[in-house]
């Protein structure tokens, strides 16, 4: 199979290789894997994942299959992902968090979901938004200035950004009073409740396993929760002929283009549930990383500033004329995909590269291992923006995979790919960001790709 792409980079400059993570020895026991998967699903990769097409496995009683291959995943994810479903484990991990919201709704309800949610998801419904994402990433860069002489955990204020973003997007009012609730409750599950345990992986998804039982009363106190954050919206209103003025505004008033069913309340909250905490952790993971990526690189850090001034000096900033910002972006999720995993299990038999797949064997997809294979990516370890830039040749549709592909990719994709353009451009054009910490970060996959420690960075303003 060839390299993806080609790009040009100078002779006299070597790209930026960030630290690797640890990958897992050809020889590791089952018992060590599962142990593995529970505090880092990345490190239970060893060599041979990302240099062969496909590795076929056995976990539990099941196949599994580690497929590499662009045309087996059109396969998987496009030609047949009717057959493909979401695990027991990945259920039980999201089920208490998101619902049946339109990330893990399966068959005729996730088709419904995501006719319905489509046209609030538009690049014209988005740039509706963008108002209040700038409004956010002001706010955090006047921060910033006013404690700029300290030492900054950027990743955590990327939380706190995205998070405010995602307030503002959904409910138009700053998440000041119900941040701090949100924040705990994402803390929680994710250190508590979504790591999966041996009977998680074991048990049919009809058996609850002991985790199961805490995940059912987290999602009681989770759902009383999102159902305030509604109440207090609607208790705002919506004046009479005035255009939609937020998310929740586009989802209340959302109509399935087929059938004309609104939202049940039930569904309209796991879906405000499931916009919330997909998008802002996703992007505030992505953003750190970039930032870090950039911190590492300083000439390439130089190149997004001085797009930002050239842009920034013939008006305002807008994601289409930040090409160089947004290949950094492109090149940040080849290299830490937030979403590092996508696992499928097989309703029925079928045939993926001429191996025989059975009833329940599962299928293992995962961007992170896509991004850096061998056989897909030329310097597959490097930072180099310069693959994304426009007339660079574009990767194999099917090699590059940052919001999943086919029906099922992300619905909001576009909305996350300008905030991050937005924020990324704003924050690097305002400063100079460098890392106080030398220890190297490496990536950590639980639920997304998370680093091993949180660096402080030093901000100096340009």
């Amino acid at each position: 199979m060839s390299i993806a792409e080609s790009y040009d980079t100078p002779a006299t400059r070597k790209p930026l290789v960030p630290p690797s993570s640890p990958r897992a020895p050809e020889d590791m026991t089952a018992i060590g894997r599962m142990a593995a998967i529970r505090h880092n699903v990345i490190s239970t990769w060893g060599p041979r994942a990302y240099q062969e097409e496909i590795i076929q496995g056995r976990l539990l009683g099941r196949s599994n299959f580690i497929v590499n291959q662009p045309d087996a995943i059109r396969h998987v994810l496009v030609d047949n992902y009717e057959n493909y479903t979401r695990t027991p484990a990945g259920f039980r991990v999201l089920r208490p968090v998101l619902g049946q919201g339109v990330l893990i709704a399966e068959g005729r309800a996730w088709k419904h979901q995501r006719r319905t949610l489509a046209p609030a998801f538009t690049p014209r419904a988005v740039a509706t938004l963008i108002p209040h994402m700038i409004a956010v990433i002001a706010g955090t860069i006047a921060q910033l200035r006013d404690n700029a002489a300290r030492p900054a955990n950027l990743r955590e204020i990327m939380q706190h950004m995205t998070l405010e973003i995602a307030g503002r997007t959904m409910f138009s009012f700053g998440m000041e009073r119900h941040g701090p609730a949100l924040r705990d409750f994402v803390m929680e599950y994710g250190e508590r409740l979504a790591r999966p345990h041996f009977l998680d992986l074991l048990l049919p998804l009809s058996w609850p396993s002991p985790q199961d039982f805490s995940r059912a009363r987290f999602r009681k106190r989770w759902t009383r929760f999102v159902d305030t954050l509604m109440t207090e919206r609607r208790a705002a209103g919506k004046k009479e002929g005035a255009p939609p003025r937020d998310l929740f505004d586009l989802l209340d008033a959302a109509r399935d283009p087929e059938s004309g069913a609104a939202f049940s309340e039930e569904q309209l909250r796991d879906e405000v549930a499931t916009m919330i905490l997909a998008g802002h952790e996703t992007t505030a993971t992505a953003l750190f990383w970039a930032l870090y990526l950039l911190a590492l690189d300083p000439t390439t850090q130089e190149e997004v500033a001085a797009e930002v001034k050239s842009v920034t000096e013939r008006g305002a900033l807008e994601v289409e004329r930040l090409a160089f910002t947004r290949a950094v972006v492109d090149e940040t999720l080849r290299l830490y995909p937030p979403a590092f995993l996508i696992a499928r299990s097989a309703a029925g038999p079928d045939t993926i590269a001429g191996l025989p797949v059975h009833k329940n064997d599962v299928i293992l997809i995962s961007p992170w291992l896509l991004h850096r294979h061998e056989k897909l990516w030329r310097d597959p370890e490097a930072f180099v923006p310069a693959r994304f830039l426009p007339g660079a040749p574009p990767p194999d549709r099917f090699a590059y995979l940052p919001f999943g592909v086919g029906p099922r990719i992300c619905i909001g994709a576009h909305f996350a790919l300008v905030e991050a353009t937005l924020a990324l451009a704003s924050l690097v054009g305002a400063f100079r960001i460098s890392l106080v910490d030398t220890r190297p970060v490496t990536a950590v996959g639980v639920v997304t790709t998370q680093p091993d420690y949180s660096p402080m960075f030093s901000i100096t303003p340009r």
